[in-house]
């Protein structure tokens, strides 16, 4: 009879796997531990405000959305008679049409930011000059800029009106009149971030591979043809990210309203959905109201980028 005697490893060894051992310095595992500590002390901040200001709040509007409620008193529950009134309110839908409308300043926009880019890429005199000045609207605040454009879109002494008075056209009275009020904001809206926009274009026009158009010149392509099938679809990924972050944008436009036409515009003409959420929220006390119309944009929102995302995911152009 033999006898089988184990000698207990110490307590600086440990296994990793199938017959693997690694070794540690003692101290080690306190060393990690305090990491872990610190590490969660770190993370804890952005977690719990995003906890107490994000997803509270969200699951609060829930069931905001369902009551009557006017942010004094206690909700009252009213089942979808929020939901009933909006599908009836005239205010609702040409607040949303309004919205849709100045997104026309999307593509717009990109066209115009995409003819600056190509410029600005080519070797000319005062090149790093005109990208600043391009660019200063993009870190101009919103309420200055919406300040200057409310002077320069006066019907009276308005900069714009003068340069049309300079070629023999009489501008209109921009934000005053319903017809006008809404190309007013698009060009607006168009100035604001054409600077961006460009910016994001001129670093994608510099990352186009050269061996694609010297291949592409060496098969006898133009200058046309090398920018349409070559530089354009090598542009999709920026252009999918313009036009994806533009719609959302577009859709929360409300601070360029609310100093510009501070009453919605002529005959409600430049209200914003957005803006109307305000109004009903906090000029109205209708905050359960509001907050159902803040539920159905955000649903918007979410199935116009998840649809954006489903038709480009075969369309973006990329290089391995």
């Amino acid at each position: 009879m033999s006898a089988t005697t184990t000698t207990p490893a110490p307590a600086s060894v440990r296994l990793t796997g199938q017959g693997g051992t690694s070794r540690h310095r003692p101290g080690d595992g306190r060393l990690h531990r305090s990491e872990r500590i610190w590490g969660r002390v770190f993370i804890a901040p952005p977690v719990i405000g995003f906890a107490l200001f994000a997803l509270a709040p969200l699951i609060f509007s829930f069931y905001a959305a369902f009551t009557h409620w006017n942010g004094l008193s206690a909700p009252l529950f009213s089942g979808l008679t929020n939901f009933r009134t909006m599908a009836t309110d005239p205010q609702f839908w040409q607040s949303l049409w309004n919205t849709l409308f100045l997104m026309l300043g999307i593509p717009i926009g990109l066209a115009i930011s995409l003819a600056l880019a190509l410029a600005l890429n080519r070797q000319m005199p005062g090149r790093a000059a005109f990208r600043v000045i391009y660019y200063l609207p993009g870190v101009s605040s919103v309420a200055a800029i919406s300040i200057l454009w409310q002077w320069a879109l006066n019907g009276d002494f308005g900069l714009v009106n003068q340069l049309l008075a300079t070629v023999g056209i009489e501008g209109p009275n921009w934000l005053a009149e319903k017809m006008w009020v809404k190309p007013a904001l698009i060009l607006m809206g168009v100035w604001k971030g054409i600077g961006f926009s460009t910016l994001l274009y001129l670093a994608a026009l510099q990352s186009v591979p050269r061996t694609l158009l010297e291949a592409a010149m060496l098969d006898g392509a133009g200058a046309w043809r090398r920018f349409r099938h070559v530089t354009l679809p090598m542009l999709s990924p920026v252009t999918f990210f313009l036009v994806v972050t533009g719609i959302i944008g577009g859709a929360q436009m409300f601070a360029e309203i609310n100093i510009m036409t501070p009453t919605g515009g002529p005959e409600f003409g430049s209200a914003t959905i957005v803006w109307y959420i305000w109004q009903q929220g906090f000029q109205n006390l209708q905050l359960g109201y509001a907050t159902a119309m803040s539920l159905v944009l955000g649903l918007m929102i979410f199935l116009v980028t998840a649809i954006q995302f489903y038709l480009n995911s075969r369309n973006v152009f990329t290089v391995e």
